[in-house]
C-alpha cells in the first residue's frame, strides 16, 4: 500500500473483550511501533499503527496505572497522532490531521473534530523514586529526571553525566570509583573513610552502597535517572541527608528481540587517546520470560605527567562492566526479576597536579599511585498487585572493594607508598505495599533490613618492606518500619504525613592495632569498640497545593540521619557519633520539565544539622573523622526551561548555599591543634586560623549554575539532526576543617557539546568536552601526605570523541 505500512500489535488473550478497568502499564522508550506491541500485550488489546512515519517516531517510557483507552490515547499523543477506536478492544493510531488556518475553517464544530484539548495536554511523568507512583506535580519536593537517551548522548558515561546536567549535584572528583556525591548544601567528608555518604544511591530499590564511595557505574541502557533533593529519611532512611540518586535500568521486554551497539574513539588535548564500546541485547526465552543484557568497556586516556618517574599521561583509567536482567511473568500482573551487575575500574595513576607546576599538568610524586575498584551486585525482585494494592519485595547483596595508593614520601631519597583498602559487604531487603491515590487517599507501608560490614586496612611500603598501619572494622544491622499517607483535603490541596522507625545495632574493632601496654589501656579500647544500639524516629509532613493549571506550591518538613562509627586517629581507634538533619522547604513548580513550552521550579530550604561528621588530618598525616559541632545551611535552587523555537529548547539551573558551623567543640580544636603542630604559628594564631576555617561546612560551593541548549531538526523523512551544548559553573568551596584541609577549591567553568546525525537505527556522533580547555581545580588535595605541595585536581583537557551507534 502506497506511503503506508501496517504494524499490528496482537492481544495476548481475549482481544475482543478488553476490560475498561485500570491495568499496570510499564513500557520502555523506543519507536511507536515497538511500544505499541508492548502496550497491547499489557492492556490485552490490539493496536494498529497505520502510518510508517508515526510508527518510526521515538517516544518516552510510559508508566502508571490506567485504563486501556487512556493508555492508547497517551501513546497517540506522544506520537503526535490520534487514536481511533475500531472496537472496544482494538485501536488505530494515525497521523493527526493538519490544523487549518482560521480563514479556511468551515465551522467551529469541524475544528473541534480535528484539534482537541486532549491532543495538546502533556502526559504526566511518574516519579518512581516516590515509591507511590506520584507524578512530578503531586510530589512535594524538588526532583530532576534524566532520560536514558540524554545520558548516552556523546557516549556512555558514569556519574559525571549526572553532575554535568544537575546543578545541585556535585562530586569530590577523587577519581572513578572513589568519589563522594553531594546534593544541594549538604556535604561533609572528602575522603574514602568510615562515614556514610550524605547522598543515597540506588539501583532500583537497593542502595548501591552503605558507607562506601560512589562506584561510578556506567549509565548504559538506563530508562532514567531520578534525583530527589533531601532529606529523604522517611522513605530511604540513613544516608539520605542531601537526597537520593536512583538509577532505573531498562527492564527485559517480553516477546521482543532487539539490540544496540555503540563504539567511539577520543583524543585528549595534551594527553593520550581513548576509546569506548557498549552493547545491549534483549532476547525472549519463551512466551513469558525475557533476558536483557548489556556490556560496557572504556579506556580514558591519561593527561598527567610525572617527570621524576620519566612517565607521561600516567593516569589512564580502564573500565569494564556489564549488567544482565531476567524477567519472568509468573501470573497476570506478577513478575519476577533477577538482576546481576559488575564493574571493574583500574586507574593506573593519580589525577592530581601541582598548583603552579611548570609545565602544567605535572606531578612531583616519586611513586606510581592510582586505585583499583571492583563492584558486584545481585538482586531478586517480586512485584505485582492484589486488587488495587501493589506489592514489591526486593532482596540484594553487594560486594565492593577499593584499593587506593598515595605518595607518602617524606625524604626525597627514600620514596614511600601508602596503601589503603576498603572492603565492603552488604545484604539488604525491602518489602513494601502501597495503593495509589483512590478517592483522594493513598498510602504506603514498608519494612527493610540492612546488614553492612566494612573493613578499612592501611599499610606503608618503601619497596623493600611493608608495614601495617592501624585500620578499623565497622558493622551495622539496621531494622526499619516506615509508612506514608496522603489525603486530598479539597480539590487541589493534598496533605502528606509519614514516619520511619529504625533500630540500629553498631559494632566494630581495630585492625592491626599495636598491643596494649597496660591492662587499663586494653579496657579503654574494649569500651570504645563495644557494641551499641540506637533507635531513631524520622517524622515528615508536607502540603501540596495546585494553585492554578500546571502550577503547584508545596511545603514540607523532613528529617534525616547517619549512624556513627569508628575512625582511626594515628594508632588509635576512636568513636564518632551519629548526626542528624531537620529541614524545612518551601517551593513552587510550573509546567512539566522537557515537555511544556515553559517550565520552572524553585525552592528555598533551611537545614539544622546536629553533630556534623567531617574529616581532619591527624598527626600521622592521614584523614580521620570527628563530629565538628552543629551547623545550619540555607539553600535556594531555581531550574527551568523554555522552548525558544520549534525544536530549540533552552534550560538552566542554579543553586545558592550558605552554611555556618556553630562553635566547634573543644575536642575537635585539640585534635586539629595536634595535627597542625608542625606548622610555624603562634598558639593564638593557630586558634584563630582553626576557628576561621571551621565555621563553614566543607565542600559546599556558595553558588553553582548550569545552562544548556538543545536542538532537534528533521533533515528528511528518515534523517534527523540532534545537537546539545551546555556550560556549568562550580563556585568556591574548601576541602575540610583545620589549617591543613582549609585549601580553596572550585571556582571553575566546565562545558561540552554533542551532535548526532542519523536515522532511528543508525547514527554518527561528535562530542567535545571542556570546550574552553579550562584547567580549574575540582579537588585541592591529591595525597594527604602533601604538606607544602599545593596540589590541584584539574579538569580533563579538551577531548573530542567520534562515535557510531546502531539499533536492530
Amino acid at each position: 500500500m502506497r506511503g503506508a505500512i501496517c504494524i499490528m500489535a496482537a492481544a495476548m488473550a481475549m482481544p475482543a473483550t478488553a476490560s475498561a478497568e485500570e491495568v499496570a502499564v510499564d513500557t520502555r522508550s523506543g519507536s511507536v511501533g515497538q511500544v505499541a506491541i508492548e502496550l497491547a500485550r499489557q492492556t490485552r488489546s490490539s493496536i494498529v499503527v497505520a502510518d510508517p512515519a508515526v510508527a518510526a517516531r521515538m517516544v518516552a517510557p510510559m508508566r502508571g496505572r490506567m485504563e486501556p483507552e487512556q493508555a492508547v490515547r497517551m501513546l497517540a499523543r506522544k506520537a503526535g497522532g490520534r487514536a481511533v477506536a475500531v472496537t472496544t478492544a482494538a485501536w488505530r493510531i494515525e497521523a493527526a490531521a493538519p490544523i487549518r488556518s482560521a480563514a479556511t475553517r468551515p465551522s467551529r464544530a469541524r475544528t473541534a473534530s480535528i484539534v482537541t484539548v486532549e491532543a495538546q495536554a502533556p502526559d504526566p511523568i511518574v516519579v518512581v523514586a516516590s515509591k507511590r507512583d506520584l507524578t512530578i506535580a503531586e510530589l512535594p519536593g524538588q526532583v530532576t529526571i534524566l532520560d536514558g537517551e540524554s545520558l548516552e548522548a556523546g557516549g556512555v558515561g558514569g556519574t559525571e553525566k549526572i553532575t554535568q546536567r544537575v546543578a545541585t549535584v556535585t562530586s569530590t572528583h577523587l577519581g572513578s570509583g572513589r568519589n563522594k556525591l553531594f546534593i544541594r548544601g549538604i556535604a561533609d567528608s572528602s575522603f574514602t573513610g568510615p562515614t556514610q555518604a550524605t547522598v543515597g544511591q540506588y539501583l532500583g530499590d537497593i542502595r548501591l552502597s552503605y558507607n562506601a564511595p560512589d562506584p561510578d557505574l556506567r549509565l548504559s541502557d538506563m530508562a532514567r535517572v531520578e534525583v530527589l533533593e533531601g532529606p529523604q529519611g522517611t522513605l530511604y532512611g540513613a544516608g539520605s541527608l542531601g537526597g537520593i540518586i536512583r538509577l532505573v535500568p531498562n527492564a527485559p521486554v517480553l516477546g521482543e528481540t532487539g539490540g544496540a551497539i555503540t563504539v567511539g574513539g577520543s583524543l585528549t588535548q595534551s594527553g593520550a587517546p581513548g576509546g569506548d564500546a557498549a552493547a545491549m541485547v534483549n532476547l525472549p526465552l519463551g512466551n513469558s520470560v525475557a533476558l536483557r543484557a548489556n556490556f560496557d568497556a572504556a579506556t580514558l586516556g591519561g593527561y598527567i605527567d610525572k617527570p621524576l618517574l620519566g612517565r607521561n599521561d600516567v593516569n589512564r583509567t580502564r573500565i569494564l562492566g556489564g549488567r544482565a536482567g531476567l524477567r519472568a511473568e509468573i501470573a497476570p500482573d506478577w513478575t519476577i526479576d533477577l538482576i546481576g551487575l559488575g564493574q571493574s575500574t583500574d586507574a593506573r595513576d593519580s589525577q592530581y597536579a601541582g598548583r603552579n607546576a611548570r609545565p602544567p599538568l605535572t606531578s612531583n610524586a616519586q611513586v606510581p599511585e592510582g586505585s583499583d575498584a571492583d563492584y558486584l551486585m545481585g538482586q531478586f525482585v517480586i512485584s505485582g498487585r492484589i486488587g488495587e494494592v501493589r506489592v514489591r519485595s526486593t532482596t540484594g547483596t553487594v560486594r565492593q572493594n577499593l584499593k587506593e595508593r598515595y605518595d607518602a614520601t617524606v625524604d626525597a631519597d627514600a620514596p614511600r607508598l601508602f596503601s589503603q583498602e576498603n572492603r565492603t559487604r552488604m545484604i539488604a531487603h525491602e518489602t513494601r505495599i502501597w495503593q495509589p491515590e483512590t478517592h483522594g487517599f493513598g498510602w504506603l507501608i514498608g519494612a527493610s533490613y540492612t546488614h553492612n560490614r566494612t573493613v578499612l586496612t592501611r599499610s606503608f611500603e618503601n619497596f623493600v618492606t611493608t608495614t601495617a598501619s592501624t585500620g578499623v572494622r565497622n558493622t551495622i544491622d539496621e531494622f526499619t518500619l516506615y509508612a506514608e499517607a496522603s489525603l486530598r483535603i479539597r480539590p487541589g490541596l493534598t496533605a502528606t504525613a509519614g514516619g520511619r522507625l529504625t533500630y540500629s545495632r553498631l559494632g566494630g574493632s581495630g585492625e592491626d592495632v599495636q598491643p596494649a601496654i597496660s591492662f587499663a589501656m586494653a579496657q579503654a579500647r574494649a569500651q570504645v569498640t563495644a557494641d551499641r544500639t540506637t533507635t531513631t524516629v524520622l517524622p515528615s509532613v508536607a502540603i501540596n497545593a495546585e494553585v492554578m493549571a500546571a502550577t503547584t506550591l508545596y511545603m514540607r518538613y523532613q528529617e534525616g540521619f547517619r549512624p556513627g562509627g569508628f575512625a582511626i586517629e594515628s594508632d588509635y581507634v576512636r568513636r564518632f557519633q551519629s548526626d542528624r538533619t531537620q529541614t524545612w522547604e518551601f517551593g513552587i513548580k510550573h509546567g512539566q520539565p522537557g515537555v511544556s513550552p515553559f517550565d520552572v521550579a524553585a525552592s528555598v530550604s533551611y537545614t539544622r544539622w546536629r553533630d556534623i561528621q567531617a574529616d581532619f588530618i591527624d598527626n600521622s598525616g592521614l584523614p580521620s573523622t570527628a563530629n565538628i559541632g552543629d551547623g545550619r545551611v540555607w539553600s535556594a535552587s531555581l531550574t527551568g526551561g523554555v522552548e525558544l523555537l520549534a525544536g530549540l529548547r533552552l534550560e538552566a539551573g542554579a543553586t545558592w548555599n550558605q552554611s555556618k558551623v556553630d562553635q566547634p567543640p573543644t575536642e575537635l580544636l585539640s585534635l586539629v591543634a595536634r595535627s597542625a603542630a608542625a606548622i610555624d604559628m603562634s598558639p593564638s594564631g593557630l586558634l584563630d586560623a582553626t576557628l576561621a576555617r571551621s565555621m563553614q561546612v566543607p565542600n559546599i560551593a556558595q553558588f553553582s549554575g548550569r545552562m544548556s541548549l538543545g536542538w532537534n531538526r528533521e533533515i528528511s523523512d528518515d534523517l534527523r539532526l540532534t545537537a546539545n551544548g551546555w556550560a556549568s559553573y562550580v563556585g568556591k568551596s574548601r576541602l575540610g576543617i583545620g589549617p591543613e584541609l582549609g585549601n580553596p577549591q572550585g571556582d571553575y567553568l566546565d562545558s561540552g557539546a554533542d551532535l548526532r546525525i542519523g536515522t532511528e537505527r543508525y547514527g554518527v556522533t561528535l562530542s567535545v568536552s571542556n570546550l574552553t580547555n579550562s584547567r580549574g581545580n575540582r579537588f585541592s588535595l591529591g595525597t594527604p601526605f602533601g604538606t607544602g605541595r599545593d596540589q590541584t585536581t584539574p579538569l580533563r583537557p579538551r577531548t573530542v570523541r567520534v562515535g557510531l551507534d546502531a539499533r536492530f
